[in-house]
């Protein structure tokens, strides 16, 4: 896309799962990439594998640091913004609350805080999730106006950002003379190689199948849309693309990124299909009292994407299991060691399949 040709992109969350996939993408854009992240939150990481430090310019700081935030955005002064910066794992919400609403809460305020101060025009996506949602396990898939809060620490500071955003768009960028223009994206279930975050069920398989340890998972039976990191990623970079030529249609706007409905997996059918590509795999249920609650069913309505934004998920729940499976393979096997070259060439199959359906 020549849209971000030369054009400065800050990405907050870039050493993360998805923000290092976005990262990469817009790099093979040209653009000229920003990123600020608190560190780098896993060891093995995605954004070290594809060694994005030699070419970007990057800041570590607290997200919530909204005085720092604020110098970096005027400083930077970047046309474009994705917000994907988050504490986002549901187990240690239970850990560390505190942390969790300081990151997703009150980082997300820094960031619109700064945006209130910039005098030029900026387009953003702030990246949300799909457990904004108060969870009454609905069957036909949350819709963007479905009512938000969740019961568990994480999912009640992403829903309780989600409110902040649209406080926040209507009263400060909605005047005449603003120049930020907004969008919210939320999306769910994400996989892809290179996470390796804990209480995880793909970075929990890889990590133990490459050990030959045994797995341990909590809910065999729970049913989850499995989309690949690429799709999702996609929507994100299609939405702010969007934005940009429509934005008097899309400010303000919150869009979900999700699967097919029809294309789900229980947690026990995914481990027997990482069979296929890992030989020995041993599993059991870990029965433990306590453990945090977990829905059974969790999906996200994605038809206003599909008909707004012409998005929509390509790749099935097992083809993506297959390239997520074949992209750790090859990071744990002694031939690949450039698994920038592995990323680069999921990005560009995914591109093929895009131009031929016409979408790019």
């Amino acid at each position: 896309m020549n849209i971000f040709k030369n054009k400065k992109v800050l990405i907050t969350g870039h050493t993360g799962f998805k923000g290092s996939w976005l990262t990469f993408w817009l790099l093979k854009y040209g653009a000229k990439i920003t990123g600020i992240s608190k560190d780098i939150p896993t060891s093995p990481s995605h954004y070290k594998s594809l060694n994005l430090q030699k070419s970007i310019k990057e800041y570590f700081l607290k997200i919530e640091d909204k005085n720092k935030i604020e110098k970096v955005i005027l400083k930077e002064k970047p046309d474009f913004v994705f917000h994907l910066a988050a504490q986002a794992i549901v187990s240690k919400s239970f850990d560390n609350p505190f942390e969790t609403w300081k990151s997703n809460t009150f980082g997300t305020l820094s960031i619109l805080e700064a945006l209130r101060k910039v005098k030029k025009t900026m387009y953003v996506v702030l990246i949300t999730s799909d457990k904004s949602y108060k969870n009454i396990e609905i069957k036909r898939g949350y819709k963007e106006s479905d009512t938000l809060g969740g019961d568990d620490p994480y999912s009640a500071s992403k829903g309780s950002a989600d409110i902040l955003i649209n406080s926040y768009i209507k009263s400060f960028f909605m005047k005449k003379k603003n120049k930020v223009f907004i969008s919210v994206a939320r999306a769910g279930n994400v996989i892809g190689g290179g996470d390796w975050s804990d209480n995880r069920l793909i970075p929990d398989c890889v990590k133990s199948f490459s050990r030959n340890k045994k797995l341990l998972i909590r809910n065999p039976n729970s049913t989850r849309p499995w989309q690949h990191v690429i799709e999702v990623v996609f929507g994100y970079i299609t939405l702010i693309n969007i934005l940009r030529k429509n934005k008097k249609k899309l400010h303000g706007e919150v869009f979900n990124f999700g699967p097919s409905l029809k294309d789900r997996l229980k947690v026990i059918d995914v481990i027997k299909l990482m069979q296929k590509y890992w030989k020995k795999i041993n599993w059991k249920i870990l029965k433990r009292k306590n453990v945090f609650y977990e829905s059974k069913l969790l999906f996200l309505n994605s038809n206003k994407a599909k008909k707004t934004l012409k998005w929509n998920c390509l790749l099935t729940s097992k083809q993506t299991i297959e390239l997520t499976s074949s992209w750790y393979k090859k990071f744990y096997s002694k031939k690949y060691k450039k698994m920038n070259e592995v990323t680069l060439k999921q990005i560009n199959d995914y591109e093929s399949i895009l131009r031929k359906k016409k979408i790019i």
